[in-house]
């Protein structure tokens, strides 16, 4: 099968109007959208649209939510100009676990038929139930594609809407590597990165992820507001969300003349 596991860390750090650190370990499920149905069959601990350990549900993505992840998702390319019909489409994200999940941000990286990744979505989960998507075309410098987008979406009560980001994915047979820079006033704020590391999607090595990580999705809603906490206690600036417009429903294009180099 072409999904397959990652593992590795997540780290955070935030560099004004202080510096602050948080890393931890995190696993995702890298799912190609043509085959969860196959995940579903071969593997005993993870299911599609039902209960398990694991279970990758359709309608925790997208807003509305979808039904046939696939098939939504290449329609959503194509409002953008994008056909993806031909196009290979994997997943990352968190997985349900024991019926559980918060997905902070899933990445969908498509690649054409001479899989050259030409298309990275970025959708984005906030602690108020809203999703949206930033699409991205990004240009490959050396071994890294690099793109930027502008924010329109509220995510952090000690973050502004202003701003934007600069995305960097390096994808390589052995592992993945995602950067997203926060940029506001010609400088950054925050750093976020993955660095992940491919496993075989098999039973035997999500029962040892488990083991590594137990309720990883749990951990993930409390780590952020557990920081959150210590954020507010320095002082950190707080943005209530009512006093922040509502995402845009459009898909942001990155155009070639705003791609950081």
């Amino acid at each position: 099968m072409r999904s397959h596991l990652l593992e590795g860390t997540v780290h955070h750090r935030r560099l004004r109007p202080f510096v602050y650190d948080l890393d931890h370990g995190v696993y995702y499920l890298a799912m190609d959208l043509d085959e969860v149905d196959e995940v579903d069959r071969r593997l005993h601990l993870i299911s599609r649209n039902g209960r398990n350990v694991l279970a990758f549900l359709d309608r925790d993505h997208l807003d509305p939510p979808a039904r046939d992840l696939a098939a939504e998702m290449r329609a959503q390319l194509l409002t953008q100009g994008i056909d993806a019909g031909g196009w290979r489409i994997t997943l990352v994200t968190y997985p349900r676990v024991l019926g559980h999940v918060f997905n902070p941000a899933s990445f969908y990286l498509c690649r054409d038929e001479r899989d050259e990744l030409r298309v990275v979505v970025v959708e984005v989960h906030n602690t108020f139930g809203e999703r949206h998507l930033y699409t991205l075309r990004p240009e490959k410098m050396n071994s890294t594609h690099v793109a930027s987008m502008a924010k329109d979406f509220y995510v952090s009560p000690f973050m502004d809407i202003s701003g934007g980001y600069v995305v960097r994915v390096h994808d390589e047979p052995v592992g993945l590597r995602i950067a997203i820079d926060h940029r506001t006033d010609g400088a950054v704020l925050l750093h976020t990165s993955l660095d992940l590391r491919r496993l075989p999607m098999s039973d035997r090595n999500v029962l040892r992820l488990l083991m590594r990580h137990p309720f990883v999705t749990l951990k993930t809603i409390g780590m952020i507001h557990w920081h959150a906490f210590r954020l507010w206690r320095r002082g950190a600036r707080f943005h209530r969300h009512s006093d922040v417009r509502r995402p845009v429903p459009a898909t942001d294009l990155a155009r070639p003349s705003e791609v950081a180099r």
